[in-house]
């Protein structure tokens, strides 16, 4: 009885990505190759601009009337930012590879790896509901004042009255978005690009913030400055700046991690 070909039946092992090592001023790169992105691609990178405008006026409108929920909504912004970016990375990668600037085919690009992706947004789902929780509990425990209208709660943050609560409350949004932007840094452009699972994505996400913590500080500044000034702006520059932020993300993926051919 002939015995089956071994070779026939072998599982080919995922390769784990190769993090590279980059300088701290990198992130400024891939901001200029983000713009060019959006130069040459304006109409499909627009359309993603004005939903991150869509989803700040959501985050203005909560902070208004309850601005408790801010903290957990703004954690929403940071969820639902890298699968809005999936079309962006896509524009970027076809515009790599040649291809003229279309919307459609962005649109079902998630479909591409749905399962693992799928599974990265269990995760951060999970990390958004437990930082909900958390910024209720810092004020149930924490705010000693009856809780003002809009104007009297920023009149106390800007006196910094209350300021136990404002140290806990800031610190423990610190240690939520850290955690989110190191698992999602690069995480969705690796499983769009390779079809990776998403626990190495995932890791090699960590990987790379641990690796390179210089560039990653100064990255996640830049994400954290250029969002600022979308909001400042009535919510106009998130149109362009967030777009520009999203093909940043896919270069940066393209600089820390090592190419397939070149052994990453």
């Amino acid at each position: 009885m002939s015995q089956p070909n071994d070779a026939k039946f072998a599982v080919e092992e995922p390769v784990f990505p190769t993090v590279r090592d980059v300088g701290a001023a990198a992130p400024l790169r891939w901001i200029r190759k983000g713009f060019a992105d959006f130069a040459a691609c304006p109409v499909p990178s627009l359309f993603y601009g004005f939903c991150f405008s869509a989803m700040g006026l959501l985050i203005t409108f909560v902070f208004e009337h309850a601005y408790q929920y801010t903290a957990a909504l703004t954690s929403g912004f940071l969820l639902v930012g890298p699968f809005l970016a999936m079309g962006l990375y896509e524009i970027s990668r076809r515009r790599e590879q040649g291809s003229r600037c279309a919307l459609a085919p962005t649109l079902t690009v998630w479909k591409r790896n749905a399962g693992n992706i799928g599974i990265f947004a269990v995760v951060l789902g999970i990390v958004f509901l437990v930082w909900a929780r958390a910024s209720l509990v810092v004020f149930a425990l924490f705010y000693t004042n009856e809780m003002p209208n809009l104007s009297g709660f920023l009149t106390q943050l800007l006196a910094f009255e209350n300021l136990e609560f404002l140290l806990v409350y800031f610190g423990v949004g610190l240690l939520f978005s850290t955690v989110v932007f190191a698992v999602s840094v690069i995480s969705v452009p690796l499983m769009l690009d390779r079809n990776q699972d998403a626990v190495s994505s995932m890791l090699a996400s960590i990987g790379a913030l641990a690796r390179n913590p210089a560039s990653m500080i100064v990255w996640a500044l830049i994400i954290v400055t250029l969002t600022v000034i979308g909001f400042m702006s009535f919510h106009l520059g998130l149109v362009v700046l967030m777009p520009i932020v999203g093909h940043a993300t896919w270069h940066a993926y393209r600089d820390l991690i090592v190419p397939l051919a070149d052994g990453g």
